[in-house]
């Protein structure tokens, strides 16, 4: 698709939901992964002994930061056969605009990615998105990560 194509299907999108992905646990394995990815070692992500014992949550949690980082995996924009669009040669992370962690994410919990498409704007060579994605804990009320992601997509 050319860049104008892919403008033309995403404008009228903005503001609605764009993509529901499937659920991933979250082990302990890949909290204790990410812990030596970061050097965050924090007793509750870390030490199901003591997160037993005092954690508020009974329970070792995932860092907010692993949450967040799911973003791409969870939203499916890692299959180099799966493009989101044919013709987008290359899609760049180009930051967030805000992130919060309204809950703490269990060990063994579920998460997965909804997407609403906030903005699309024209940039040299490409285009600008703006998604809000939400990292909903299945069986939680409030969700893990709320986040405003920018990528660019070029042609």
């Amino acid at each position: 698709m050319s860049q104008q194509a892919v403008l033309d299907d995403l404008t009228p999108k903005i503001g609605t939901e764009i993509f529901v992905g499937n659920w991933t646990r979250i082990d302990q394995d890949r909290i204790n992964r990410f812990a030596d990815a970061t050097g965050d070692h924090q007793w509750i992500h870390v030490d199901a002994e003591r997160a037993a014992k005092e954690s508020p949550y009974g329970t070792t949690i995932a860092h907010g930061y692993l949450t967040l980082s799911l973003y791409p995996m969870l939203r499916e924009l890692l299959d180099p056969d799966k493009p989101l669009y044919p013709g987008v040669k290359n899609v760049i992370n180009y930051g967030l605009n805000k992130a919060r962690f309204p809950a703490a994410v269990r060990v063994d919990s579920r998460l997965r990615a909804r997407v609403e498409l906030v903005r699309v704007d024209e940039v040299k060579s490409g285009l600008q998105i703006t998604e809000r994605f939400t990292a909903e804990i299945e069986g939680v009320e409030k969700p893990a990560c709320v986040a405003e992601a920018v990528m660019r997509f070029y042609f």
